[in-house]
């Protein structure tokens, strides 16, 4: 019968000091574990990186999307001048949306003068206006009224071309429609069969 030399609560402190170095041991090699995975799966940086630049790559740039603006407030004129309000309304619609479109592709522009020029703040006015009058006319159904806040729009448009160092983009009253695809008329006649 062997003896042991410690006593009862030395046993006890002992048994304690051992299973917390054991319990500390096994915490860190887990923690290294862990650490160890998520280091496998955190994301290449480069390759990140390289896939953010390919994704701007596939964005149209801010000229298409205000090609599209053009396109579609051009149609607006010639809806608005057949009173077909309902086509009017979608195309200021479009107007909006695609106006969004392009102040999310650059928010920000700089100036010639290498000042920011927030896109952003200068659309929501614009929104809260101009194009809010337009769509009060259309609602209305008042031509007379419609053709005087179409102009001030296009003022309003060319004051962000002013305020983005591009004076030479100055909007007009179109002459005709983009296409020749649109019928603008309220009754059409029916489709040739």
């Amino acid at each position: 019968m062997s003896r042991s030399y410690l006593t009862k609560p030395a046993r006890v402190a002992v048994t304690f000091v051992a299973g917390l170095a054991c319990g500390v041991l096994l915490s860190l090699t887990h923690t290294g574990q862990r650490a160890v995975a998520a280091e496998k799966d955190a994301p290449d940086l480069a390759a990140l990186r390289a896939e953010v630049e390919r994704l701007k790559g596939l964005v149209p740039d801010q000229s298409h999307a205000m090609s599209d603006v053009g396109y579609h407030y051009s149609n607006l004129w010639f809806a608005a001048e057949q009173e077909n309000w309902p086509l009017a309304d979608f195309f200021l619609g479009e107007v909006r949306s695609h106006l969004n479109w392009a102040v999310r592709i650059i928010p920000v522009r700089k100036d010639p003068q290498g000042r920011d020029v927030d896109l952003r703040a200068i659309l929501q006015a614009i929104d809260t206006s101009s194009l809010k009058d337009l769509q009060q006319t259309i609602a209305a159904k008042d031509k007379a009224n419609f053709e005087a806040a179409y102009r001030v729009q296009l003022q309003s448009c060319y004051s962000c071309h002013e305020a983005s160092g591009k004076p030479y983009l100055r909007p007009q009253v179109p002459q005709r429609p983009p296409l020749d695809l649109i019928d603008f008329r309220t009754d059409p006649p029916a489709p040739a069969k």
